[in-house]
């Protein structure tokens, strides 16, 4: 039973803890890039890592790497970027359960949309390896933009003349945005973050089923 507007036009998604993981493939790819630094003298654990996922991307090396010069921050931060996508392109991540099946079957009632906090070319070299674009009408991130997800979410609202839409995400920055553009939220609470009390949760992808 669809609980939300009889005439719901369409889905956003996010990306990291929503539709995959890709955290070993970033982490490898990330500590290759910071031991050739000499200036930086730890690792990127997992949970570190992970802690990350929700942050809008130009945010991270602050976070990262606060000991350093903001300069040398950004650019060792923008070549674990640049490594990473390239590493995502050949080597993918790991896809939530039945990703593909759950995509088939809202795109044939919905249009599919992404907005994530990544960097520019995350998005691409996702659907580059996983051949995923097919279900998706358009995408936006805040390394395109400079902007925060609430405005990236406007903006593909805007752009494609969307009356009625829901966000689906797994942090608690994902509610916030959701609510700041007046639209329901979908806690996907297998992801990287937490939010209490959530009105709409789902425990796996395949829940989606369910609802619509």
């Amino acid at each position: 039973m669809n609980m939300f507007h009889k005439n719901l036009d369409s889905i956003i998604f996010d990306l990291d803890g929503t539709l995959w993981n890709p955290s070993n493939i970033i982490l490898k790819a990330w500590n290759e890039v910071i031991s050739t630094y000499h200036q930086v003298t730890k690792s990127i654990d997992i949970q570190e890592l992970e802690s990350l996922f929700g942050m809008q991307h130009n945010l991270i090396a602050k976070k990262v790497f606060p000991d350093l010069d903001s300069a040398l921050a950004d650019k060792i931060m923008n070549e674990c970027f640049e490594y990473e996508n390239t590493a995502i392109i050949k080597y993918g991540g790991n896809l939530y359960k039945d990703v593909e099946n759950v995509l088939s079957y809202l795109s044939n009632k919905f249009d599919l949309y992404i907005v994530s906090n990544c960097q520019s070319g995350y998005i691409e070299s996702f659907f580059s390896y996983h051949k995923l674009e097919k279900f998706f009408k358009d995408f936006e991130c805040s390394g395109n933009t400079g902007k925060p997800k609430d405005e990236n979410i406007k903006s593909v609202i805007i752009r494609n003349n969307l009356k009625n839409t829901i966000y689906i995400g797994d942090t608690i920055g994902d509610l916030k945005a959701a609510e700041l553009n007046n639209i329901p939220f979908i806690f996907a609470n297998y992801g990287f973050g937490d939010v209490k009390n959530c009105k709409y949760s789902i425990d796996v992808l395949t829940d989606l089923y369910e609802i619509f």
